[in-house]
């Protein structure tokens, strides 16, 4: 067993002796302190040179934001983001990197080289997993230095959002290697799109620290987030309309989108485990 593998499976075993949703509780609350507000704000600047943001983007200049939650989860300046025109063409709804691609051939995706997952599981839902199955998908991890709002990956009408809970893996290699199924059994939000190229799925999936998935649309009401049962709105008047490149959601902390979308209709660009993406960037040929 070599050195990394060693401290994969030591990291797993505190992991698994860790209570990750009060641990996720404790940091969440950490992160919304404002006061007192000199230590506020060594807690900002130390969280920005730590991950080496890039404030240049930012809305806000760095004295505006009064926590580190809402620094992490701060807007971009306008014009930061390009969103690439076509009602066709698929665009990343987030920054982040590729971590899998592929087709839902059987109602499976890939978590990782060798470890597949359901489809089914992953959206709770039967009849919209039916319509992704054999589509084309894409798994994008965010860090802790990347923007952290999802956008519309295709213009079209969002018929519903379900909320999740679930268990609240961290979304690392390691995890993501070690867990099965683990975007299915994480904390997740579901936007279910009816679009000119068939349905798409965009999911949210949480992780140990991410203290809130929100849902920011007009036409959609807070979740009581970890109520332990699952929570469908189903949007009135035959749904909300949302253009390309539209706010959805925001995460509290780092995690990971699943994109999925109909058979046939798409085709998603061939890209790398580890590949750059960014909100807007054309995902689709």
């Amino acid at each position: 067993m070599n050195e990394l593998d060693l401290r994969g499976r030591l990291l797993m075993g505190v992991l698994r002796a860790t209570p990750r949703h009060a641990l996720t509780r404790m940091v969440g609350q950490a992160a919304g302190w404002t006061s007192p507000r000199a230590l506020a704000r060594l807690a900002i600047r130390g969280f920005a040179r730590r991950y080496a943001l890039n404030l240049e983007e930012a809305s806000l200049p760095i004295e505006s934001y009064d926590s580190v939650r809402a620094l992490f989860t701060r807007a971009l300046r306008t014009g930061a983001r390009t969103v690439a025109p076509g009602e066709t063409l698929v665009v990343s709804p987030v920054d982040g990197r590729v971590s899998a691609m592929g087709e839902s051939v059987g109602g499976e995706l890939l978590q990782i080289k060798g470890v597949r997952y359901s489809l089914r599981a992953l959206v709770a839902d039967e009849v919209l997993a039916q319509a992704l199955t054999g589509g084309p998908y894409a798994t994008l991890y965010l860090a802790p230095q990347d923007y952290h709002r999802v956008h519309a990956a295709l213009g079209g009408t969002l018929k519903s959002v379900t909320y999740i809970p679930g268990e609240l893996w961290p979304v690392n290699p390691v995890s993501v290697a070690s867990v099965p199924g683990l975007f299915a059994i994480n904390e997740r939000l579901v936007f279910d799109f009816e679009t000119v190229v068939g349905r798409c799925a965009l999911v949210m999936v949480g992780a140990t620290i991410v203290g809130r998935l929100r849902a920011t649309l007009g036409g959609v009401e807070p979740f009581q987030m970890r109520p332990q049962r699952l929570e469908r709105r189903v949007l009135e008047g035959g749904g909300l309309e949302v253009a390309k490149g539209e706010q959805i959601g925001i995460f509290d902390m780092g995690s990971t989108v699943v994109a999925c979308f109909a058979p046939g209709r798409v085709r998603l660009k061939p890209m790398g485990v580890g590949d750059r993406v960014w909100l807007g960037q054309p995902l689709s040929e």
